[in-house]
């Protein structure tokens, strides 16, 4: 089933374009393309905007698959009729989910790979100094989004109803993860806001790891804490048919 799905994942090309390779193609061009966008900036304590923005796209590449790809494939098995089948058969709905789990999770590592990748070779950005804590944060962020995710397919009956509610959870999320404002930057009260989103904790936290600190208590709690709520809400409402 894992390889089933891992080749209507690649035949997809919107998934390799936007899930895989847009957080590193839209490094490149803020990089090449903003002007100062490599220079040292006072305002980010002696740090390049483009040090500051690959982990925000590593957050952006987790939401993209998590809560736009991801529940929309499941929504579309779901009124295609797909998962009722697939429970009269030994194969189960739940291999069908656990396959859409480690095909969309290795996926997503690999775009963060990429992106670190690029930052790293055509930017000369350094790796995190906490490799612990980036490690950390990467994987609760990974496991909270993709649990929003999970949420996001179990109440959507149809794939466009899916797609709409990963629309109108995506940009908010990306939003305070800092894509259009950095974190050290934001306003106090967006700032705090951030602090309690799954996103924003995770692209806060895996900031801190990069600049050398072990990422906050707080950020590591409220990734928890929507892995452990949102994960339990959707195996309550999830429905095969």
């Amino acid at each position: 089933m894992t390889i089933v799905e891992s080749k209507l994942f690649l035949r997809d090309s919107m998934n390799l374009v936007m899930g895989v390779a847009f957080p590193a193609v839209l490094l490149l061009l803020l990089g090449f393309a903003l002007p100062g966008f490599r220079d040292v900036a006072d305002d980010l304590d002696g740090l390049r905007p483009i040090d500051i923005y690959v982990p925000i796209l590593l957050a952006m590449a987790i939401a993209t698959l998590a809560v736009s790809g991801m529940p929309t494939y499941l929504a579309t098995y779901r009124e295609r009729g797909v998962l009722r089948r697939l429970s009269t058969t030994p194969v189960g709905p739940v291999n069908l989910l656990g396959a859409q789990l480690l095909v969309n999770g290795a996926a997503t590592l690999v775009a963060v790979a990429l992106a670190v990748a690029v930052g790293v070779a055509a930017f000369g950005v350094d790796l995190p100094q906490q490799v612990p804590g980036f490690l950390i944060a990467l994987v609760l962020g990974i496991a909270a989004m993709f649990a929003v995710g999970l949420l996001i397919a179990a109440l959507a009956p149809r794939a466009k109803t899916a797609t709409g509610i990963g629309m109108l959870v995506y940009f908010p999320m990306i939003f305070f993860a800092g894509v259009w404002t950095p974190g050290p930057v934001m306003p106090d009260v967006v700032r705090r806001i951030s602090d309690f989103t799954p996103l924003g904790a995770a692209s806060q936290a895996m900031q801190d790891a990069w600049s050398g600190t072990f990422p906050s208590a707080l950020h590591l709690v409220v990734m928890v804490g929507y892995l452990l709520v949102t994960g339990a809400l959707a195996a309550r409402f999830f429905r095969w048919e």
